[in-house]
């Protein structure tokens, strides 16, 4: 680096002899070196040169002293290295620059040689000093980047271990959640701005504090939907329980966040959530320039598939079996076998339930018309028509009812 010195002291001959001795230095542009004959001068001087890196300054100067400068410079937030002059043995003085801040100290008559050393010295520190601001400012930067992403706590960690340890784009096996608002596109074209710029803040705020509650990584936020990775980056082997219980944590917040913003006129909507476990490839997918943290893959589009057959099913939650074999307790009522757009391979899927829906008496019932239908029983029918006759409410019992009243047989159902 190249240093730049600024000298305060009001002796005349001072600047001649400290460009003589400096000369080498000043002529291979390690060194920069400027002057200022008391405080004052030396105050306006910095305000007009910041980057000066440090301050040679004498005591006993008209106008403003040394002591004084240096309280004035201690209270700048860009603090510069001071190295005091100071008559031989004036220890009082020494003791209170010191005291003050001062990097280091010298007596009078200068011993340049001693000058010279104490210079380097204190270049070396400044150089230290800036390449911890610089690790300051980047983790700070990282940390800014990830806390998108991922929890307090963890981005944390993240930032503190370098930019790229445990973001590296990799294979890994995760739970992603989608979640989607229904009518949300109306919503838009017919809300007040402002409003509309409260809701969306306060709704996506809910939603990812509860996510970052779960440890889940937020790995897209693109309107009014949200996607959700769990074991990633980090390793969670409870992956799959961690993504149930956060969807019905979700779920839960949604329902109550609607009926909030309900008296005041908005409809805000029904929130839905499509759940999958599997392969992806997940990762910075940023570059250099920019930190983008998300996941890429077919099981990423199963999942964001399922939260769409929410709408045609009737439910607000909708996981895989994968998901379901794999969460610990996991309590819920079979869908049926699914032909999502753009697979082959049907793929059986589940409601998940809440521990007091679970032991509903309702649910018994759906299981035993849901076992009807799926051993091509005809009794099934008339089961799932008993059952939303009781509970007119069970949009899936609705569904199925449905489909086996237009002809419909066996639990594999094709949805656009």
């Amino acid at each position: 680096m190249t240093a730049t010195i600024l000298f305060v002291d009001d002796e005349p001959d001072l600047e001649a002899l400290v460009l003589q001795k400096f000369r080498k230095q000043i002529r291979d542009g390690s060194v920069t070196i400027m002057f200022a004959r008391d405080g004052v001068e030396a105050l306006q001087s910095l305000e007009q040169n910041p980057h000066v890196d440090m301050v040679v300054s004498d005591i006993n100067m008209p106008r403003m002293d040394g002591l004084s400068l240096l309280a004035k410079l201690q209270e700048a937030d860009d603090k510069k290295s001071t190295i005091i002059l100071s008559a031989y043995g004036d220890m009082s003085n020494i003791r209170t620059a010191m005291n003050r801040g001062a990097f280091d100290f010298l007596t009078k008559p200068i011993d340049f040689a001693d000058l010279e050393m104490t210079i380097e010295k204190t270049i070396r520190h400044i150089e230290m000093l800036r390449e911890v601001r610089r690790r300051q400012t980047e983790a700070e930067r990282a940390h800014a980047a990830l806390s998108r992403h991922f929890s307090p706590e963890l981005a944390k960690r993240l930032a503190a271990g370098g930019e790229s340890e445990g973001i590296e784009v990799q294979w890994r096996d995760i739970a992603t959640i989608f979640t989607d608002i229904t009518g949300f596109t109306s919503l838009v074209e017919s809300a007040p701005p402002e409003t509309l710029g409260a809701l969306l803040n306060e709704y996506v705020g809910g939603m990812t504090k509860i996510v970052f509650t779960h440890e889940g990584t937020v790995a897209k936020i693109i309107g009014d939907a949200i996607q959700v990775l769990f074991n990633a980056p980090g390793d969670q082997p409870d992956y799959a329980t961690r993504a149930v219980a956060c969807a019905h944590e979700l779920d839960a917040w949604a329902e109550d966040f609607s009926a909030r913003w309900k008296p005041r006129g908005v409809n805000f909507g029904t929130t839905r959530i499509g759940i999958h476990a599997g392969p992806a490839l997940v990762g910075n997918f940023g570059g250099n320039r920019f930190f983008d943290y998300t996941a890429y893959g077919d099981s990423i589009n199963i999942a964001a598939r399922l939260e769409a057959a929410n709408k045609h099913l009737g439910t607000r939650i909708c996981v895989s079996a994968g998901i379901a074999e794999a969460a610990e307790n996991f309590r819920g009522r079979p869908v049926g076998e699914l032909m999502l757009r753009g697979r082959s391979e049907a793929l059986r899927a589940f409601e998940p339930l809440t521990p007091a829906q679970f032991a509903a008496p309702e649910t018994a019932l759906y299981s035993e018309a849901f076992a009807k239908m799926e051993a091509g029983d005809a009794a099934a029918m008339p089961a799932f028509a008993a059952l939303v006759g009781m509970h007119a409410g069970d949009s899936l019992a609705g569904f199925h009812l449905k489909r086996l009243l237009n002809g419909d047989k066996g639990i594999r159902m094709q949805l656009e």
